[in-house]
């Protein structure tokens, strides 16, 4: 993956939505700020490659994350494959860099700290895939980071 600075898009990619949060990467693989950025709330591909093309597009990322879903004990199921699709579909159509990311507990992760913000369930349904985003890409950027420390 990139080691230069720029943004970086993660993909918390669901059937029904996708989450998508931004972070900054700073010089030499350390990471800048992250946040949520927004919930693509559409089943077809094309709206969703549509939004995802209007986002690469603002902001202009180095890299590209996809969230890959295992089982507990690490082997894939049916959403992993779905998920590594959607890692190759981005490749072929933009043309940047693509790196899958464990995300294994994500999603409780997610709703465990929208609920400890107070949010209603309602609230955390329409929040919950974009804050998995920036679980997948924190947990990205921890791990980049700690590969780019001098030995």
């Amino acid at each position: 993956m990139p080691d230069q600075a720029g943004s970086v898009l993660a993909f918390d990619f669901g059937q029904k939505r996708i989450g998508v949060a931004i972070g900054m990467q700073l010089a030499a693989g350390r990471p800048g700020s992250a946040r949520t950025l927004t919930t693509i709330d559409s089943e077809g591909n094309d709206a969703r490659f549509t939004a995802v093309a209007a986002l690469i597009a603002e902001w202009q990322p180095i890299c590209l994350l996809v969230g890959r879903p295992l089982n507990e004990d690490g082997t894939p199921h049916d959403m992993t494959a779905r998920c590594e699709r959607f890692a190759n579909q981005l490749r072929g159509r933009f043309r940047l860099p693509v790196d899958a990311v464990d995300e294994r507990f994500s999603s409780s992760e997610a709703d465990a700290n929208l609920r400890e913000r107070g949010l209603s369930w309602q609230q955390r349904k329409t929040s919950i895939d974009a804050e998995a985003a920036l679980i997948i890409l924190q947990s990205w950027f921890d791990t980049h980071a700690r590969s780019q420390e001098p030995a």
